[in-house]
């Protein structure tokens, strides 16, 4: 497209404010791009949240400040499929396990991983589901 002396060149996608446009608008692949952000960010920090200096509380904050507002932008606009609803959880649970370690069976006294219902326990926040959904309630609330 031309126009006065510019020459604008059609693109398929490209990246404004952190959100990847597409020609279709394809969510999948603007969550998959988040995730992939997330992804990055959880591996500066992984090992502090392995750590066993910094208490859980510490390492719950830096989760939801640093991690879950990269996997969360642009969460508003997006309309969520039960096959990207697990994806995101599972990433969250992920960077859950990883930060309330393995935990000792109380009666063979092995080591294991937490499954989800002690990962439920332990961190009382909504997860990041639930979290997506109310913020696109809470526009809904402003659109209105």
């Amino acid at each position: 497209m031309r126009t006065d002396n510019s020459t604008f060149e059609r693109v398929e996608d490209f990246k404004y404010l952190g959100t990847a446009l597409t020609n279709p608008n394809s969510i999948p692949e603007e969550i998959k791009n988040t995730l992939r952000s997330g992804n990055a960010c959880y591996h500066l920090v992984q090992n502090l949240l392995s750590s066993r200096l910094p208490s859980k509380n510490v390492k719950i904050k830096v989760y939801r400040t640093t991690i879950l507002p990269v996997d969360l932008y642009g969460c508003k606009t997006w309309s969520l499929t039960l096959r990207e609803e697990r994806k995101l959880r599972v990433f969250e649970k992920m960077v859950l396990r990883r930060i309330f370690g393995p935990r000792r069976d109380k009666v063979t006294g092995e080591w294991r991983r937490l499954h989800n219902e002690g990962l439920n326990e332990l961190y009382s926040s909504p997860n990041i589901v639930r979290v997506i959904k109310s913020r696109r309630m809470r526009l809904a609330g402003h659109v209105v």
